[in-house]
């Protein structure tokens, strides 16, 4: 008894300290795809300002592949004291039901800090794509199927789940064209070396606006202020149904003491209202989370709501990753 007291006691002795001693050296924040998409973006955005309120440095660390699966497998292994941290968006979720020989499982691996961003898709295709509208594309997908090539950045990316949701939504078959990130993809539709993919508003904004590539909705809400003339989704009957939000959100590795989360929660919501982020975030076209969503509750509702969400539909299409 007196052995399982003084441990007790130890135990709360250090985490006591933990939120007094932390951080004591460099904090990673481990980004599961290629530098200079929208998750990387974001990462490297409140990478910078919680840099400023920990009084340590907050670097990012890329490690992509496996559709956005590496890095998780990595950062379930770190050791539990907060300097190993990962952003993360749905695909942490859908990767539940996707892969079949996982050596971590998205619903326990991890501690939930907080939501750091939401955002929209955008469908979009080659510059010189036939369909000009929401209505002649849906005609063309229709009509032509497995015919029309559509490009993701990988399984469990964003644009993959984007990708099987619009077929469900449409009934038709495309022919998928998987890439290992967002980066090639833009760069082949730009070369219109394939025919469309839907991509986060964060990473499509530019090409759109300069024409590099061709637009027919975002699946936001409401119009976007900076591209008003692209209709959403919503306003076109066919595709009433097609919800797709992209969050991003902050992990800690299981067992990560609750002080530590506290800690790391209080810098992520002071980053969220930097003006400098909610600037640059304004201009990528992705809202920064509200205070009542950058909560470890609000990340972990979210988390658990995207698997039970998206593992009908992947079960039913059986589009598995080994």
């Amino acid at each position: 008894m007196r052995r399982i007291l003084l441990a007790g006691c130890a135990a709360l002795l250090a985490s006591g300290a933990s939120a007094q001693t932390y951080p004591s050296r460099v904090v990673t924040i481990v980004v599961p795809f290629a530098a200079g998409g929208p998750t990387d973006i974001i990462a490297r955005l409140i990478g910078e300002s919680m840099t400023r309120t920990l009084g340590q440095q907050v670097i990012v660390e890329n490690i992509a592949g496996a559709g956005g699966t590496i890095a998780p497998s990595r950062v379930a292994r770190a050791k539990p004291d907060g300097h190993t941290l990962m952003v993360h968006h749905v695909g942490l979720a859908t990767s539940a039901t996707l892969y079949r020989k996982l050596d971590f499982d998205a619903r326990t691996a991890f501690e939930p800090i907080g939501v750091i961003t939401n955002g929209p898709m955008a469908l979009i295709a080659k510059s010189d794509f036939a369909p000009n509208t929401a209505a002649e594309l849906i005609a063309h997908l229709k009509k032509n199927g497995e015919q029309v090539t559509f490009a993701n950045a990988g399984t469990g990316s964003s644009s993959h789940l984007c990708g099987m949701l619009l077929e469900d939504t449409l009934k038709v078959k495309l022919t998928a064209v998987p890439y290992k990130g967002t980066g090639p993809v833009m760069q082949d539709l730009r070369g219109k070396q394939v025919d469309m993919s839907c991509d986060q508003v964060t990473n499509a904004t530019q090409p759109i606006k300069e024409k590099f590539v061709k637009a027919y909705a975002v699946t936001s809400p409401a119009r976007l202020e900076s591209m008003p003339d692209l209709p959403t989704t919503s306003e076109i009957p066919e595709l009433k149904t097609f919800n797709l939000n992209i969050w991003n959100g902050l992990f800690a590795p299981k067992g990560t003491p609750p002080d530590v989360i506290k800690k790391v929660n209080e810098a992520l919501n002071v980053a969220l209202k930097d003006e400098k982020v909610m600037s640059r975030l304004k201009a990528i076209n992705t809202d920064p989370a509200s205070a009542e969503q950058a909560t470890p509750q609000a990340m972990g509702k979210a988390l658990m709501t995207e698997i039970e969400r998206w593992k009908p539909l992947i079960e039913a299409t059986g589009q598995y990753a080994d």
